[in-house]
């Protein structure tokens, strides 16, 4: 085998092709030794890899020694060649295609050129040449303005920047339910949390402790905490004022603390409690 293709297994597959799919797509060729077609599909699959230098990987799955995998993807004939990008299925075929399909198959799976300019650009971008990342950024728009792996990375680096209302508006363009959204919406809930980073916390609590029913100070503190990253005390101030006051400045309180939500992530213990404190105000 050459270094563009590999053996997986049960207990190998998830770190071996759904984590490295998500930086290259991977091929999987799912075969068994006594199944002629396999022979011929096989060695083409492998061929094509190694013209492809690195462009995607191929995984095989001898199914007699993988029982698992071939029932995990409901392998029933084979060969089955299945196609995984970002950690996700996003085609196959089944049977011994001819070259001409199967060099059509994976025409759809490899990189654009867009895509390919993205990856040199995240490259320049880690190593501090930020300059000619973002020229490569914008030259990669110019071919296509929906690539959403290039209009993430080049909101990345406006955002180290500084430059947070172009980002802003570039995380917005990414599509919905895309592999890049979620990280989209965490980048755009920690730009909006760290709006009142400069703000005076000590003469917010003095004012507040002078007259805690004012939510206007309420708010302006919890945003500070929430900037501070003091989470767990800002969503307790965010979720007295939706207490008190459902309506105040358009529910802003219960969307600032959907925006620490995502920030911190689902599996976060700080969320666990909050979420359950919100559910049992909102649905009192």
């Amino acid at each position: 085998m050459s270094e563009w293709v590999f053996s997986t297994t049960d207990s190998r597959f998830n770190a071996d092709v759904v984590e490295r799919s998500k930086q290259v797509p991977v091929v999987v060729d799912f075969w068994a030794p006594w199944c002629g077609p396999c022979r011929t599909l096989g060695p083409m699959l492998d061929r094509l890899a190694d013209e492809q230098q690195g462009a995607f990987l191929v995984a095989k799955v001898n199914v007699d020694e993988n029982p698992g995998l071939a029932q995990a993807f409901n392998v029933s004939s084979i060969p089955l060649v299945l196609a995984i990008r970002d950690g996700k299925a996003v085609s196959e075929f089944l049977g011994a295609l001819p070259e001409s399909q199967v060099r059509a198959f994976l025409a759809q799976l490899l990189p654009t050129e867009a895509e390919q300019l993205g990856v040199q650009a995240d490259e320049l971008r880690a190593t501090g040449q930020t300059s000619e990342a973002e020229a490569t950024y914008r030259r990669a728009l110019t071919l296509d303005a929906r690539c959403d792996r290039v209009i993430l990375g080049l909101a990345k680096l406006l955002i180290e920047r500084g430059d947070e209302a172009e980002a802003t508006t570039l995380l917005d363009r990414i599509t919905p339910g895309s592999p890049e959204r979620q990280e989209a919406d965490r980048l755009a809930a920690a730009m909006r949390v760290q709006q009142a980073a400069g703000a005076d916390e000590a003469g917010l609590r003095a004012k507040l402790e002078q007259d805690p029913a004012d939510l206007e100070t309420r708010f302006a503190l919890a945003q500070a905490l929430a900037a501070r990253r003091q989470y767990e005390e800002a969503l307790d101030h965010y979720l007295d004022i939706v207490k008190r006051n459902r309506g105040f400045r358009d529910d802003a309180a219960r969307k600032a603390m959907l925006d620490i939500y995502e920030l911190l992530g689902a599996d976060n213990e700080i969320v666990d409690r909050s979420r359950a404190a919100l559910a049992r105000v909102l649905f009192s």
